[in-house]
């Protein structure tokens, strides 16, 4: 039941040299992402994990179950809205790696739409001998003819991109083409792109991403392209971005966000002499262009033309005005949050403004249109409440918008929204992908170690005993500003609450549920107090006898899977089952891998300031391991083609659970990238793999 031991896999690991024992990181070797050596490491531990999971007689039917939701023909087909059609990206049992399809408007909105594929992935990919996975599409506004095709290869964040012609449905013989790289890329016109990427061998970050943006001219090829802007090697963050605002009327702005660290940035306007800065905060992004006015998101106070405005607002300012003086911009505001709300979303449809916010955590949806003159009306949208509600595709060329809803135990709808009326027509709503009837949703809220309630959602049957005796699974995220809401999962409905469990999420300061200081209360080294949230709602589970520590499971990915690291190695007396996905771990060498030197802005940096690494030698999970502790037996997921974290945290964690003695689950997929895998079988396989962990973990034994 258990993966083998150090001692058990001498005849299948490569033994740890004397020397490599010496050095102050001895699994080093695992870093090196594909080398033999470590691949040799990563197979056995994959072959060893997966014949015991799969072998359980839950799997079959847990695999089968998630392949046929994740597959399952009556999901929601997302739309966009584009060259007059409604396009859509889809997977299913035939098409793993998914078709770009469209429809009319008329058509969509029918039982059973007639789609045109417009481009077979698959097919695509078998045909050129690669693996294939669609990363995204761009198209130029307004006429949306031609687009940008971005492909990765397994998965991995590094695109190559390809210009489409959607009337005719094919690649443009002699068009935009870029080789593999971490491309930033916008359309200025039919016949040039902005493009931020690595012009010569070693032009990228720290981090591996661009710093300099380019003019590529149609026909061109990519060394003769003229240089617009330029960042600086030693940035942070994602790399340098441009971006060309349209609104209905043809005004564009042109623009580069240079990002500092992970979340202050500078904005540079594009124009005839060159590029210039505009003076809005760092923490602050350009969002959209609604007649003439350019709308901002601000993430931190800001003073401009004697106003000011408090973090979380939304703001507008004239775009003649920032294009005549970027260095003295006047603003006027849009929209302020109150004590417990916050802004969740931004988009446009021809000259309206769309926000969603966060409400105590429920979803609200509203419509502002400019008034001649200045200033703006608004209106909220008549949706359920106790949901969470975003604003989905929005037309350009009008004003119809999708909307859709969700809630934990509400299917997921969508809503085609006229924002001239605020009139809302259901147009798509998921089948139930499992009973529901004998559930209840629960907002509660725990008090964490400095007085602060930190709000949790619970789901359970009506009639669970109050002993502690319900297998619970708990999850949470805590960073980069990012809301956990209430989200229909018919995953974990069918997997896991129809089988008795119960799930639970959790608002942990580190995210956005409660604007910009909810997550500043978690940055760098304030990071404790996130990982003091999570504990406290897990004891608040316990306090009120839902669950107790062997029937309490916790679940996290990438920042989570960071969340869960710690949790596992400050509290291992309080989980019954810990699921550690693509995670960070060694946050000491967390800027030699991956992309990890783009997140400093949120974990500080432990070769600049001293404070940082003493703070994290006392959190990092991979120092943190200590021999001759009862830990619970984690499942440990990754994918080799995660060029965003990097499997290497992973590997050496479980290397170092190894070497103490220490029992693991350890599956590293090949393929997937920053997620569960490049198909629907490899994902449905994760989430079998993971399910079945939990419930042999949380199903199986008696309550404490």
């Amino acid at each position: 039941m258990r993966i083998l031991t150090l001692a058990l896999l001498t005849s299948i690991a490569m033994p740890i040299t004397a020397a490599a024992q010496t050095t102050e990181d001895p699994y080093l070797w695992l870093e090196d992402l594909s080398s033999p050596r470590a691949m040799e490491w990563v197979n056995a531990r994959n072959a060893y994990s997966t014949k015991i999971l799969e072998a359980d007689p839950r799997y079959a039917t847990l695999y089968q179950e998630a392949l046929t939701i994740a597959a399952a023909k009556d999901r929601i087909p997302a739309p966009s809205f584009t060259h007059g059609e409604i396009y859509n990206f889809w997977q299913d049992a035939e098409h793993l790696r998914g078709i770009w399809r469209k429809t009319t408007l008329a058509d969509y909105k029918t039982a059973d739409p007639k789609w045109t594929t417009v481009l077979d992935i698959d097919a695509l990919g078998k045909a050129e001998g690669k693996s294939w996975v669609l990363k995204g599409t761009q198209c130029l506004r307004p006429e949306e003819r031609l687009c940008l095709i971005s492909l990765s290869d397994g998965g991995e964040d590094a695109v190559e991109v390809r210009e489409f012609d959607l009337s005719t449905g094919q690649f443009v013989a002699g068009g935009f083409h870029l080789p593999r790289g971490k491309h930033r890329i916008a359309w200025e016109d039919k016949d040039h792109l902005l493009v931020a990427t690595d012009w010569n061998p070693g032009e990228l970050t720290q981090s591996g991403y661009p710093y300099i943006v380019k003019r590529l001219a149609r026909g061109q090829a990519m060394s003769a392209a003229v240089e617009v802007y330029r960042g600086d090697q030693k940035d942070g963050g994602y790399g340098v971005s441009p971006g060309v605002l349209r609104d209905a009327k043809g005004r564009t702005l042109a623009y580069v966000d240079r990002p500092l660290d992970t979340f202050h940035s500078q904005t540079f306007i594009i124009t005839p002499a060159g590029a210039q800065r505009l003076a809005i905060p760092e923490k602050a992004s350009l969002e959209e262009l609604i007649d003439g006015r350019v709308i901002v998101r601000l993430n931190e106070a800001w003073t401009a033309g004697g106003t000011t405005f408090t973090p979380g607002s939304v703001a507008e300012m004239d775009l003649a005005q920032v294009k005549a003086a970027p260095g003295a911009p006047k603003a006027k505001l849009v929209w302020a949050p109150g004590p417990r709300n916050s802004l969740g979303g931004i988009s446009s449809t021809r000259d309206k403004l769309l926000i969603s916010t966060l409400s105590n955590v429920q979803g609200r949806a509203f419509v502002y249109t400019p008034k001649a003159g200045g200033g703006w009306t608004s209106t909220r949208l008549k949706l359920p409440d106790n949901l969470t509600v975003g604003f989905g595709a929005s037309d350009e060329g009008s004003n119809l918008a999708f909307v859709g809803t969700s809630g934990f135990l509400t299917p997921s709808t969508l809503y085609l929204a006229n924002t001239d009326t605020g009139a809302l027509e259901q147009v798509k709503a998921i089948a139930p992908k499992f009973d529901a009837s004998q559930d209840v949703v629960e907002q509660l809220e725990a008090t964490s170690t400095d007085g602060t309630k930190i709000p949790y959602f619970v789901v359970h049957r009506k009639d669970i005993p109050y002993n502690g005796s319900t297998p619970t699974l708990l999850g949470a995220y805590g960073g980069f500003q990012v809301s956990q809401t209430p989200n229909y999962s018919g995953t974990i409905g069918k997997l896991w609450l129809e089988r008795g469990g119960a799930y639970a999420l959790a608002n942990i300061r580190g995210g956005g549920e409660f604007g910009p200081a909810w997550h500043e209360a978690g940055l760098g080294t304030k990071r404790q107090i996130v990982y003091d949230d999570f504990a406290a709602v897990a004891k608040d589970l316990m306090a009120r006898k839902i669950t107790s520590p062997k029937k309490l499971g916790i679940q996290g990915g990438s920042n989570g899977g960071l969340l869960m690291g710690v949790e596992f190695t400050q509290h291992p007396e309080l989980w019954g089952a810990v699921v550690i996905q693509v995670p960070l771990l060694d946050m000491i060498r967390i800027s030699k891998i991956a992309a990890g030197a783009s997140w400093q802005g949120e974990y500080g940096d432990v070769n600049a300031d001293p404070k940082v690494m003493a703070f994290w030698q006392k959190l990092s999970p991979y120092h943190n391991l200590k021999p001759g502790v009862a830990y619970p037996e984690p499942f440990i997921f990754t994918t080799t083609k995660d060029d965003r974290v990097g499997p290497q945290h992973a590997r050496k964690f479980a290397a170092r659970m190894e070497e103490m003695g220490l029992h693991f689950y350890y599956y590293e997929n090949t393929e997937g990238g920053h997620g569960a895998g490049a198909d629907l079988k490899q994902s449905a396989r994760t989430t079998a793999l993971t399910m079945t962990y939990l419930q042999r973990k949380l199903m199986n034994e008696p309550a404490q």
